[in-house]
């Protein structure tokens, strides 16, 4: 047996929380010297704080944590209580840093408000382009990279016939965005490839042919996780000069690298919205 503070050592629990599971009846000492009032502990009550801490990390009341250990708590079902936490905190991380990533754009966003615009806006006229694409609703804007194997697999043993020239290997991609609102989640988003000569369609993929049209572009060097300055830069050349979105915005991928990664800043994209002068009609 050892007494309470080198028991605290071991344990990394302070004193005062050993008194006072005691106190509740959660891990009461082995002994208790009556003269000194000193409390022993010993090394067979480990499993129990360790179920005890555990319980607690998971966000369970000490009353909780009593009831769940006088039901009887096996290793496995301990385990799989700590793997299940194990992954919510992993999702909550995730989302942490995404949000990070928001605000230090939106940080950004504030900063250049005085500055001169970084992207130089054209327009110009883009000729009817074939494409194999697999459009859907995804739950977020990045999830859109996935749909790019879909794709590639679909158009099988054509690949080597039907697919342009790129920069790199694999043929020219781009992304066609649909909704005419911004969403955080459910969007309604296409990945594309760029065809030579059509190819029949297979499972979810079809083949369209985007028609002629005019076009605000500008091209975007940098990580994805800033292209939104770009898309902004378009829009407000849009607004300035009078024209209007007629149709789904296009992110072109001039170069980018496997593995994708969001924050690679060597990426080449470029931005396309069809449009028009305001007020016509087609």
């Amino acid at each position: 047996m050892i007494k309470i503070g080198e028991f605290s050592k071991l344990v990394q629990v302070s004193v005062p929380t050993l008194r006072y599971y005691d106190q509740v009846g959660l891990l009461k000492p082995v002994e208790v010297d009556r003269t000194t009032g000193y409390r022993y502990y010993s090394a067979s009550q480990l499993p129990r704080l360790h179920r005890i801490l555990a319980l607690k990390g998971l966000g369970f009341s000490l009353e909780q944590i009593a009831g769940v250990l006088a039901e009887g708590l096996t290793p496995e079902q301990m385990r799989g209580m700590l793997r299940l936490r194990h992954a919510q905190i992993s999702q909550e991380l995730a989302e942490a840093r995404n949000r990070l990533i928001d605000v230090e754009v939106r940080l950004q966003q504030i900063e250049r408000e005085e500055q001169i615009s970084a992207y130089d806006v054209m327009l110009k006229r883009v000729e009817p382009q074939l494409i194999a694409l697999v459009r859907t609703i995804l739950p977020c804007h990045s999830a859109s990279g996935s749909l790019f194997k879909e794709v590639y697999e679909a158009i099988g043993t054509h690949v080597g016939e039907a697919l342009g020239p790129n920069p790199g290997e694999g043929g020219q991609t781009m992304v066609l965005w649909y909704d005419t609102e911004f969403k955080e989640r459910d969007v309604d988003g296409a990945a594309a490839f760029l065809l030579r000569c059509r190819v029949p369609e297979s499972g979810r993929m079809r083949v369209h042919e985007l028609s002629a049209a005019t076009v605000a572009a500008t091209v975007h060097h940098g990580s994805y996780n800033t292209i939104g300055e770009a898309h902004e830069a378009v829009f407000k050349w849009i607004e300035a000069n009078g024209y209007q979105i007629v149709g789904p915005d296009r992110e072109v991928y001039l170069y980018n690298a496997t593995p994708i990664r969001l924050d690679d800043p060597s990426y080449v994209t470029e931005i396309q919205y069809p449009v028009e002068k305001a007020g016509n009609s087609n």
